[in-house]
Order: structure tokens, then C-alpha cells, then sequence
């Protein structure tokens, strides 16, 4: 079953890094046994490797393929003004009800590094048209992405799943190794 939307408008995951949609897959992200839950607190050291990504149920006659985005809308640039979003990770291909490991990676995973206050960490799938060999636009720098541009350029559309969470920096004492 698909998340609701209301908790993404609540944290301004829509509206700062995507636009209104209707959820039409489940997105399921766990670091270890934790769960991603909108808005729930992920220390950076338990993030710091890839998630398990899953994707079901798009309820679509034939089997589809997805586009899992990870960004950071609240890393700041001070070089860059209109800086919008920092990239984490883009992964192409993961098949209906597979995960991530199946799919291809085009930016590799960068575990959550917040500088100082509370960043969002979001999760963003859209549905493919067909299987991406190459995207139309991939981006270079990881600090000047923005998820919507990227979308548009690759013909993806409105994502169909996105759940998000909260970190912060954890005193050097209370890192886990």
C-alpha cells in the first residue's frame, strides 16, 4: 500500500524538492532493521552505508522500472547562492518488486554528512517509460542537483513513491565505528 502525501507537504519535501503527486508504488528503506518513516531521526552513522531499497506494487500490467533519487535540500553552498539540492545517490533500473541492488547504479551512494542543524534525507522513485541505458542528462557535480530538472531531462514525470528522513551531526563521542 503507498504512503499517504500529507506527511511530505508537513516536512516540505513537496513543494522544496518535488511537486504534489498521487503515490501509485510502495517505497521501502531500511538502514539495518530501522524502517525510513517520514520524518523519523537517522543518525548519520547508522546511514552511512546503502540502504535496502524495495520497491512493490505499481499496479501496472507489465513489469516496470524505476528510478530511486537521494538528496539533501538542505546542505548549504555558500560558493552557490542557487544551490538547491545536494545528490546522494541515483540508481536506474530496479525492477517492480526487486530493490535497488538489482537496478544500476549511475551515482554512487553518499552516506548523510549534515554540517550542523536538522537535514532532510529524501527518497524520491519515479516510474521509467522503458529501460535507461544511459540518461539524457546525468550530473556532474554532486552539490548543484536539483531532483525536478533531473526528472524533466530524463522524461520521468511525477515520482510515484518518496519518503523521507531527519539527521543531524552526532558528537564525535557518539559516533558508531
Amino acid at each position: 500500500m503507498a504512503r499517504p502525501v500529507e506527511p511530505l507537504v508537513v516536512g516540505r519535501v513537496i513543494g522544496d524538492v518535488l511537486d504534489m503527486f498521487v503515490p501509485a508504488a510502495e517505497l521501502i528503506v531500511q538502514y539495518g532493521s530501522k524502517q525510513v518513516g517520514n520524518g523519523c531521526e537517522i543518525k548519520p552513522s547508522h546511514s552511512a552505508h546503502k540502504p535496502a531499497v524495495r520497491v512493490n506494487g505499481s499496479r501496472a500490467r507489465a513489469a516496470s522500472l524505476f528510478t530511486l533519487v537521494m538528496v539533501d535540500p538542505d546542505a548549504p553552498s555558500p560558493s552557490d547562492p542557487t544551490f538547491r539540492e545536494w545528490l546522494h545517490w541515483i540508481v536506474v533500473n530496479i525492477p517492480e518488486g526487486g530493490d535497488a541492488s538489482e537496478g544500476k547504479e549511475l551515482v554512487a551512494y553518499q552516506g548523510p554528512q549534515p554540517p550542523t542543524g536538522i537535514h532532510r534525507y529524501v527518497f524520491a522513485l519515479f516510474k521509467q517509460r522503458g529501460r535507461m541505458e544511459k540518461p539524457k542528462t546525468l550530473p556532474e557535480p554532486r552539490h548543484n542537483f536539483t531532483t525536478r530538472q533531473f526528472a524533466s531531462h530524463n522524461e520521468l514525470g511525477l515520482p510515484v513513491a518518496a519518503v523521507y528522513f531527519n539527521s543531524q551531526k552526532e558528537p564525535a563521542g557518539n559516533r558508531k565505528r
